[in-house]
């Protein structure tokens, strides 16, 4: 979800930016954003930066087949996830750049941020600095889709991996389950299923709960709350993670630390 506000955004940053795409509804997305649009063979060869914005799942095989094969000494590959590399499925020629500029930001967001004058947090790396300055176009990278705005903090392929993989695979699988479970009991105790709805998402109050963490902090927002609600919060808390999640949450972290 990355290329399309990525690439406006540098575009916007006065970036000479090609895309490089199949010949599907994306490419003639590209083209009515008014990009020059390459096969992915062909922008990797006229590219002196090539990142690698395509989902994890398929990069091994586009990058091995219509990436690598065009890159030249000097050159650099950016990933904007850890996974590939970290995990050994792709091998990056010698003498090429390797870098990450990953934003821990939705790729709408990306964009939207940047036309408004704001910024993201964003993850930086280096994983092959054959140039020497690796790390700084990184950072350039990073200030050209708007990230510097907000900060790039220095990483590495491995950590970008494990809090990726984590949040995907133990924290929102356990959120959308409590709040799966919250409406299945609610409603089977007699509550109005939109009334339930609206308590659980429609109303937003989790969107201003998760502002005021961003500007209060993670607990100190609780003074928000009714007296009740943080009695309920801090009373309860201990009790939704037995032992059984918690050996649920070691062996996610396992199984991502060993790639299985």
């Amino acid at each position: 979800n990355q290329g399309r506000a990525q690439a406006q955004n540098m575009r916007d940053s006065g970036v000479n930016v090609i895309v490089g795409n199949a010949d599907d509804a994306y490419r003639l997305s590209a083209v009515g954003d008014g990009f020059a649009v390459l096969p992915i063979a062909g922008a990797a060869q006229a590219a002196d930066v090539v990142l690698l914005l395509i989902p994890d799942e398929v990069q091994q095989s586009v990058c091995g087949e219509q990436v690598s094969p065009h890159l030249s000494p000097g050159d650099v590959l950016c990933f904007a996830s850890g996974y590939n590399i970290h995990y050994g499925r792709i091998v990056p020629p010698a003498g090429v750049d390797v870098i990450l500029v990953a934003p821990r930001m939705i790729g709408q967001a990306v964009r939207s941020l940047y036309t408004q004058g704001a910024g993201f947090p964003c993850l930086v790396a280096a994983h092959q600095d054959a140039s020497g300055d690796a790390m700084k176009t990184a950072l350039a990278l990073a200030k050209a889709i708007g990230a510097t705005r907000f900060g790039a903090f220095e990483s590495s392929f491995r950590e970008e991996t494990l809090i990726d993989l984590f949040a995907e695979q133990m924290l929102w699988p356990g959120i959308v389950k409590l709040c799966l479970l919250y409406f299945e009991k609610l409603v089977a105790a007699g509550c109005d299923p939109e009334v339930v709805t609206s308590e659980l998402y429609l109303s937003g109050e989790f969107v201003e709960i998760a502002r005021a963490m961003i500007t209060e902090g993670f607990f100190a927002q609780l003074k928000l709350h009714s007296h009740t609600s943080q009695y309920g919060q801090l009373s309860r808390a201990d009790r939704m993670a037995p032992p059984a999640l918690l050996e649920a949450v070691d062996a996610a972290m396992a199984e991502i630390q060993d790639g299985a």
